[in-house]
């Protein structure tokens, strides 16, 4: 549904996002940094806008500057919503409407009680009403009317008459009033509009009022004043003395409270106070020049002004970055990087003074990513670097969706992606275009924030961004590729890296353990690298699997004599295994010779490559941008091996170490054939660590079978796109579970009369109306009912659109709702 920018910013594009920076001349490049490293920039003078026309004759008049877009992103309000919300100057929607009819019997009991208070006034006024006269004359002295009646003797009599008709009065009124439900009414006939129409019609009906109670003011309309003034002023007549009215100052002011109480209940029904308000802020907002009104100097200082720094007293610091911000040499990039280093500086000791001192060295570049990239080549999505969002649609304001939801904007953030997400949907339906890419831009762009870093898998053609926007590809097969991929991950210890080796080699296939695999592997890596000093490359590790027992007693005699005793009884274990029924060796192989191709002679450890073997370590260390293209053409099968071992590399790397501040995170945009047994059981793991993975499926049974329930359970956030099968949307609709829901069920019955009159009666109706005479029997309970069924999920999502569900590493988790991810 199209809001207009009510419940979020107008700027659903990016336009609010400052511009792209060019790079300036940052820190020392980290080892895995491009070789080439742009010159330090000189940052251009800030360009004003063009001078408005001036009239001939007429002397030009002082141009204000406008405010640049990096000062009003950086000052928008962000307030607290709920997970996954586009929190960038959300508002809040209404509260829901409430469609229903007003009952008959509302109306009813409307009309009646004014009928008949209409009525007792009318035979008031004509002296109709039995003892009418007699609380007048007990409550009032004797000696003010004439004896035997209240007829008045003088002024104190007449004044008394009117004030007791004006009391009489209100008390009818509020017993019509209440009787009538006129506030119920009144409610009703407001909802769901406008503030200012509701001000409007609430200040016609207020004139209406005050018509009234002052005839006087509108001439010629020929009616008789509600006995509203008089009793007031006859009151204070009574109270003052006759002379009480004779100060003009006290007859004003009795004016002015009579139409005050006339006017109140009016501006509480239309919300005049809450319309004055909204306008008062209007009138505080910026100006369309950019230009703000003067500050209240006990208002808190705008982000802009580098509020925390002042506090801590570094004032040239926060000066100097202001100003840098409101030249326009800042983007939201730099903003996020100082604002994240400043929170680091906080917490550890000594912290706040070498970020002072590197913001007076370097200005707006200090603490810049070791490449000197400061923004990426181009953006496609919209995000909120600030508070880490990535905006991937709007919530459809439906009745399925949460109040909440409806109708704003949906977004991700590491606290989301740290509990990891799965994407399902077939080919066309967005996954890469609408999902896994603008993840991929936004961790990149965090990366260059010090905040994250990513390994974004796919294949070449998938459109995950430029290379430029990485600091590290790797195009296995392509010979011009600068890095190599390590497939022991850089570890030293060989039953560690025989077990995700043998996780990438046989983790899909069901006939070979991957315990017996990774023993096996073991058993050769171990003593090949005690004799060699390094791992065995992929056609060494292939003869290896493949020889037999006098083969593997030449690599025996080859270890050392002394402290090579554990690496021996392996050896030997092997070459006692090598040959039988039972060994594990060529199927290994036959997995291997995948890698063994022409194709990749120079990779994953060949000598003499001439590359630099990368290792998924370094995430865990570093803020890095990894890309790596896996083959496709005539190697699919290649590529979900090393999709599945980069998996398992990951999972293992990402828990080892547990203070780093940065969050890292995987992206498999094509995972078919990556996930197993273990790598399921790993990605839970992950939350403690913040670390977490992106996994896109065309369908679930891309996944064994058995892994369908574990899977939708480890990971925190599951999406469904347009276009998934029944057999899909029953693992999704089993995942979310039921809720319950209010039901309403009306029964008719036959009324069936005892009196021959009623019968009568009801045979009549019947003739008349052509159906019996029935009673409804109304039935309210609570049922339970799944939140998105299968079939739903298969037929009812629209093109375009996405059913998602959200947790959070702390535990908060949004319902399933309907994302247009076009909008």
């Amino acid at each position: 549904m199209e809001t207009d920018g009510t419940y979020e910013s107008r700027d659903t594009r990016g336009g609010a996002v400052p511009p792209p920076t060019p790079p300036i001349d940052g820190l020392a490049a980290h080892p895995h940094a491009p070789a080439h490293v742009p010159p330090p920039h000189v940052p251009p003078p800030p360009r004003m806008p063009p001078r408005p026309p001036v009239a001939p004759g007429a002397a030009p008049g002082p141009v204000k500057p406008a405010t640049p877009p990096a000062v009003a992103w950086l000052d928008a309000p962000r307030p607290e919503a709920e997970p996954g919300i586009w929190r960038f100057r959300h508002v809040p929607p209404p509260p829901p409407k409430e469609t229903r009819k007003l009952a008959p019997v509302t109306v009813a009991g409307l009309l009646i009680p004014l009928v008949a208070g209409l009525l007792i006034w009318t035979a008031w006024r004509r002296g109709a009403v039995p003892y009418q006269w007699i609380p007048l004359a007990t409550f009032t002295p004797s000696a003010w009317w004439y004896a035997g009646g209240t007829s008045p003797r003088d002024w104190h009599g007449m004044h008394a008459h009117v004030v007791y008709d004006g009391v009489f009065f209100a008390a009818l009124l509020y017993a019509i009033a209440r009787l009538g439900a006129w506030a119920e009414l009144s409610r009703h006939l407001l909802a769901g509009r406008r503030p200012a129409v509701r001000a409007a019609l609430t200040a016609g009906a207020a004139l209406i009022a005050l018509s009234f109670v002052w005839p006087d003011a509108f001439p010629g309309v020929g009616w008789d004043a509600l006995p509203v003034v008089k009793p007031v002023l006859s009151l204070v007549v009574l109270i003052g003395g006759i002379d009480a009215l004779s100060s003009p100052s006290l007859a004003y002011t009795l004016y002015a409270l009579i139409d005050i109480a006339v006017l109140w209940p009016f501006a509480r029904l239309g919300g005049w106070l809450d319309l004055a308000r909204t306008w008062l802020r209007s009138r505080t907002a910026p100006a369309a020049d950019g230009t703000r009104p003067p500050r209240d100097p006990e208002a808190p200082l705008p982000l802009s002004q580098w509020p925390d720094l002042r506090a801590a007293g570094e004032w040239p610091a926060a000066d100097l970055l202001a100003a840098e911000l409101h030249a326009g040499h800042m983007n939201d990039v730099d903003c996020a990087r100082l604002r994240r280093s400043l929170e680091q500086g906080h917490r550890t000791a000594g912290g706040l003074a070498s970020f002072v001192d590197t913001v007076l060295r370097h200005g707006a570049a200090a603490g810049a990513h070791p490449s000197g990239d400061r923004d990426l080549p181009v953006r496609a999505a919209t995000h909120d670097l600030l508070v880490g969002q990535v905006r991937i649609g709007r919530c459809v304001a439906e009745e399925r969706n949460p109040a909440a939801y409806r109708g704003v904007g949906l977004a991700l953030e590491p606290a989301a992606l740290a509990t990891s997400l799965l994407v399902v949907g077939p080919s066309g339906a967005g996954k890469t275009a609408r999902l896994t890419a603008p993840i991929v831009e936004s961790l990149t762009l965090q990366a260059l924030t010090g905040a994250c870093a990513v390994v974004a898998v796919g294949t070449a053609d998938a459109q995950l961004g430029p290379d430029a926007a990485y600091d590290v590809v790797i195009r296995p097969g392509d010979p011009t590729s600068p890095y190599d991929l390590d497939l022991y991950a850089g570890l030293t210890d060989p039953d560690e890296a025989a077990e995700l080796l043998a996780e990438g080699l046989v983790g899909d296939v069901e006939s070979l353990d991957t315990r017996r695999a990774a023993t096996v592997l073991a058993q050769l890596i171990g003593p090949y690298r005690a004799a060699y000093g390094r791992f065995p490359s992929v056609p060494v590790l292939r003869e290896l699997l493949e020889a037999g027992p006098e083969a593997l007693t030449a690599l025996l005699d080859r270890l050392p004599a002394d402290g090579a005793s554990g690496m021996r009884r392996e050896l030997e274990a092997r070459i006692r295994q090598a040959g039988t029924a039972a060994d594990a060796g060529p199927a290994l192989a036959d997995r291997l010779s995948l890698l063994d191709r022409p194709a990749f002679a120079e990779f994953f450890g060949a000598d003499g490559s001439g590359v630099r073997p990368f290792s998924l370590k370094s995430v865990v260390h570093h803020p890095l941008r990894v890309r790596v293209k896996l083959p496709e053409r005539g190697h699919e099968e290649a590529s979900r091996l090393l999709a599945r071992l980069l998996l398992a590399q990951f999972t293992a790397a990402a828990r080892t170490d547990t203070k780093r501040s940065h969050f890292v995170s995987l992206v498999l945009d094509d995972a078919t054939g990556a996930l197993t047994t273990g790598t399921v059981r790993s990605l839970q793991r992950l939350r403690p660590h913040n670390a977490g993975v992106v996994l896109g499926l065309r369908t679930l049974g891309e996944v064994p079978e058995p892994l369908h329930g574990p899977l939708l359970g480890a990971v925190g956030c599951r999406v469904a796109l347009s276009g998934i099968t029944t057999w899909d949307g029953r693992g999704f609709a089993e995942t979310w579970g039921k809720e319950w829901v209010e039901t309403t069920e009306v029964a008719h019955h036959t009324v069936f009369a005892a009196q021959p009159m009623t019968r009568f009666i009801h045979f009549l109706r019947k003739k008349i109306t052509g159906r019996a005479v029935t009673t409804d029997a109304v039935t309210t309970r609570k049922v339970e009912r799944e939140r998105w069924s299968a079939s739903e999920l298969a037929h009812s999502v629209p093109p375009g659109h996405a059913v998602v569900s959200l947790t959070t590493v702390r535990g908060a988790h949004t319902p399933p709702v309907l994302v247009d991810l076009r909008s």
